[in-house]
């Protein structure tokens, strides 16, 4: 296990269980559907058999009389559409005149048992008239008379287009030794999450519903749920419960949640939902399927000058969160390497199949695999060492990137040393028998979205404390633990900042009716956000509790002087905290003279002392209640471009892998013998959750690599169940090598950045380019599947190529 340095932290860089660890392996937590509400109606959905169809009539009259049906809603009970962008709300609840892609829900019905439910749905006459259908995303760019979404005014089925130029591109090739080019394909694939989406309302006597849901998003959902049912946020309460795995498929409102909700206003009833594996995969809004042409110029002096980048997204049905991903396709390139002159064209189509949305590594796994592959290309052609040419070319701490991104700590040249002499890599690359390769990638990531997804001045995360009157102290956030951490993380930084063991601290989140504000967890952004909004609070608690033990000690407090500005645009964290201010300042030094541990608060000066109980029995003689909040804003940051807040981020993580392969020559099958991770989170907070993150995104990266694809005939899906959907099992897992990557980030908490999705991007061009290190064939779309790799040995063995 990777440890950080220690800098006398009790809690924090040690390896913390996650405090609901023991109630997950035991059985005891409870996630949305083993919730018992009382006496709850179940609802049943009916979907659409076809992807592009207008609806001529609906008849539920059979239904409605059936025994046991107590309601029944169709798209003619919703007004308004929703969607998790404000400027992309074009979802419906349940289909009006026509459907989309085949899965859309048509019409839904609550019933006293699903045995019921189930009967009315057969009961339930659709009259359809088939229309054509788009089904990629060349032909959804041509023009049409009957556009999918006619409201837009458009001429085809362009949802977004996003054109930005930066540097000088004509020049960018010209100082090129070589410029390699080539298209690239890759699948849909889905988050393969093991909880199905679940959804139960309960609604009280005053009408009040408590929404309880599967969600990344509790924040968005509220919003969404109230201007769908036309209710005021204050009659909706949502809760997350604990959470099977979300990876992004999660981030979204979904149709069946503003359903059940409105059951249970229309009923009066408590109500409860949940999907099959099937309809999780025709719910969908899994990465999108991508076609991209790239072309990248690099010298042997000056690294990469230029990359020029063309893509088609495929977003099916709707928008989700299709806009960020068209910016990201381009954006996110900026990294990890000096890049200075970029240009990126990026489409997002709709077509008639289920929707795509955010996944693991948003917007940025494929591009990222495009231009590591074609990094590795020119390192061939020019005759460098792949690995070393990316040593030399990582950005520099405190620079901005073409774009304009602000790249403040960068501790990845260290990391991918270190991999590199662990690896033996100048032993082995190049060296190895034939079907036995290695191969290296690079990748960077956001650490969160410096901008919201609804404009407004908000903090971007808000976290409460309160200590009660036994000392015990309560963590309140809005941020949603989808399984990564994040309620035994708010904890660490509550415990070190007052001083107090891990079993002190009680953590409450993702519910709105009693926690403050977070915007949910996408992006990477709830360690580095609610992170520092936890340590703001826990700070501000720190000096209520060292004020009283003043008064008992009879001594004068610390006085807190207003921090100096900022050592540099870079730089705007660890100052003295800002107490005038709402915001506190970012990773704020709180060093006040005084040590909290053991149960006492102890001036350094002095050498006196009391107990830490004393001091928040004299704390609380002031209000009867002890009670801070903690914020976190984003610094001013970003050019003046439009799109110049697509990707913005207050700091960035970096990756790389070496990955060894053995390449079976008869079957075509590829397997990874060996993962080595090098990943700047600038300073782990808990290495134990690191740990798990790293492994978990090669477990995935593996998936998308060699076996994951949606596959589609005509719009109608033709996988959707683990039977048919393939996903990597503990047998193809790796032994993975974990390698120290510390960098130290002024504005993260405690120095941290993220874990949890940069990870993924580079372990899958690595494993391509030890492919080609192994048996000498590039592969340019995933997933890299046997018969794909016994093709391109065919085409290498007529063209001559030797082994």
């Amino acid at each position: 296990m990777v440890e950080a340095p220690n800098r006398g932290y009790k809690i924090i860089g040690k390896p913390v269980p996650l405090i609901d660890s023991r109630a997950k392996v035991m059985g005891q937590a409870l996630y949305t559907d083993d919730i018992r509400l009382h006496n709850p109606l179940t609802i049943k959905i009916l979907r659409s058999p076809h992807p592009s169809a207008n609806i001529l009539s609906l008849d539920v009259t059979a239904a409605r009389t059936l025994k046991g049906v107590k309601g029944i809603l169709t798209g003619a009970d919703f007004k308004n559409t929703f969607g998790v962008l404000s400027i992309s709300k074009d979802e419906p609840a349940l289909a009006r005149n026509v459907v989309r892609y085949e899965g859309e829900p048509v019409a839904a019905v609550a019933a006293e048992t699903a045995e019921i439910a189930a009967r009315a749905l057969d009961l339930i006459k659709v009259s359809y008239q088939l229309t054509e259908g788009v089904f990629d995303s060349k032909t959804a760019l041509k023009p049409t008379d009957s556009p999918l979404h006619p409201e837009l005014g458009k001429e085809n089925n362009l949802h977004k287009k996003v054109l930005q130029e930066f540097g000088d591109m004509e020049q960018g090739f010209a100082d090129a030794d070589v410029i390699v080019e080539k298209r690239f394909r890759f699948a849909s694939i889905n988050h393969a999450f093991t909880e199905p989406h679940a959804t139960q309302v309960e609604i009280d006597n005053r009408g009040n519903i408590t929404v309880y849901s599967a969600t990344q998003v509790p924040h968005y959902l509220h919003i969404a749920m109230a201007e769908v049912l036309e209710i005021p946020q204050h009659n909706i309460r949502i809760v997350k419960p604990h959470l099977g795995g979300g990876f992004g498929g999660k981030s979204d409102p979904f149709p069946h949640e503003m359903i059940a909700a409105k059951f249970a206003l229309e009923l009066g009833r408590n109500v409860k939902l949940k999907f099959s594996r099937e309809d999780v995969f025709f719910s969908h809004h899994g990465r999108h399927q991508t076609d991209l042409t790239m072309k990248l110029g690099f010298s042997k002096d000056k690294g990469i000058t230029a990359i020029d980048l063309n893509t088609l997204i495929d977003g099916g049905a709707y928008g989700s969160f299709g806009i960020v991903t068209t910016y990201y396709n381009g954006v996110l390139l900026q990294g990890p390497y000096k890049l200075p002159n970029f240009r990126f064209h990026v489409n997002r189509l709709y077509t008639n199949k289920p929707m795509c949305g955010a996944m693991r590594g948003h917007g940025g796994v494929n591009p990222r695999f495009a231009s590591e592959v074609l990094l590795d290309m020119a390192c061939a052609e020019t005759g460098l060492d792949p690995a070393e040419t990316r040593l030399n070319m990582i950005h520099k701490e405190n620079t901005l990137t073409t774009n304009e991104y602000r790249v403040t700590s960068v501790g990845l040249r260290n990391g991918l040393t270190e991999a590199i002499r662990r690896t033996k890599w100048k032993e082995k690359h190049g060296n190895l028998p034939f079907g036995k390769g290695i191969g290296v990638a690079c990748g960077f990531f956001i650490s969160g979205s410096a901008l919201p997804i609804h404009w407004n001045k908000l903090p971007a995360s808000t976290v409460r404390i309160t200590i009660d009157y036994d000392g015990g102290v309560t963590v309140y956030s809005g941020a949603a633990d989808i399984g990564q951490g994040s309620d035994t993380m708010l904890a660490q930084m509550a415990a070190e900042v007052l001083g107090q063991p891990m079993d002190n601290i009680k953590v409450i989140s993702a519910d709105t009716r009693t926690t403050p504000v977070d915007l949910g967890s996408y992006s990477s952004r709830v360690t580095f956000m609610a992170g520092n909004a936890s340590r703001n609070a826990a700070i501000r608690m720190r000096r209520l509790l060292v004020e009283a033990a003043c008064i008992l000690l009879e001594m004068p407090p610390p006085t807190y002087d207003k921090p100096d500005a900022p050592e540099d645009y870079f730089r705007q964290g660890g100052r003295k905290p800002d107490f005038e201010q709402g915001f506190l300042g970012a990773n704020p030094d709180y060093a006040d003279g005084f040590i909290i541990e053991d149960g006492l608060i102890r001036s350094e000066q002095h050498n006196t002392s009391v107990t830490y109980l004393e001091a928040v029995e004299k704390a609380l003689e002031t209000d009867g209640i002890l009670q801070t909040s903690g914020t976190y804003r984003a610094p001013k940051m970003g050019g003046n471009f439009k799109g110049s807040g697509a990707g913005l981020s207050p700091s960035y993580s970096f990756t790389a892998f070496i990955v060894e392969v053995t390449v079976d020559v008869q079957t075509g099958l590829i397997k990874v013998d060996k993962a080595t991770c090098a990943h700047d989170c600038g300073r782990p907070l808990n290495p134990l959750a690191v740990n798990g993150q790293i492994e978990g995104c090669i477990h995935m990266g593996l998936g998308q690599a060699l076996m994951e694809e949606m596959v589609y005939d005509n719009g109608a899906t033709q996988n959707p169940s683990f039977l048919e959907y393939k996903i990597p099992s503990a047998f193809e897992q790796p032994d993975v090598d974990i390698v120290p990557c510390y960098s130290d980030d002024s504005e993260g908490p405690f120095g941290a950045k993220e874990a949890g999705e940069g990870i993924l991007a580079p372990v899958i061009p690595a494993i391509a380019n030890a492919v080609y290190d192994a048996v000498g064939i590039r592969l340019t779309q995933l997933p890299m599947r046997p018969d794909r790799v016994l093709a391109a040995l065919e085409r290498n063995k007529k063209k001559g190529a030797k082994p």
